[in-house]
């Protein structure tokens, strides 16, 4: 499955972002969708993971203001992000993770920049 982010840009601080993450081929097999993220300087952190059919998980510092979400029909996952803060900025990335017969599967996007600066 191959990944492909987009909808990051520059937003005033207080502002608010879509980023959609468009998968090319269907997620429905797809056992967790997931957004990361990787500011300048600092380490990989997760932001946010969509289970197939369970619960999402949020990082403590984007919870209530981030929501991810699932659209199986346009094999798409998206993050929603309100009142953004200077430090969400970050080059941010989906992720995929599904097992097929028995295997670990894993798929990376590219990176989309979402820079919070007035």
């Amino acid at each position: 499955v191959q990944l492909q982010a987009s909808g990051g840009g520059l937003v005033q601080p207080g502002g608010s972002l879509r980023l959609s993450c468009a998968a090319s081929e269907s997620i429905v097999s797809i056992s967790v969708m997931s957004w990361y993220r990787q500011a300048s300087g600092k380490g990989r952190e997760l932001v946010a993971t969509t289970p197939s059919g369970g619960s999402t998980n949020y990082a403590d510092s984007v919870k209530g203001r981030f929501t991810i979400s699932r659209d199986n029909a346009k094999n798409t996952v998206y993050l929603q992000m309100n009142s953004l803060k200077p430090e969400d900025e970050a080059v941010y990335y989906c992720h995929a993770y599904w097992r097929l017969g028995g295997r670990n599967f894993a798929s990376w996007g590219q990176g989309t920049q979402v820079t919070v600066s007035s």
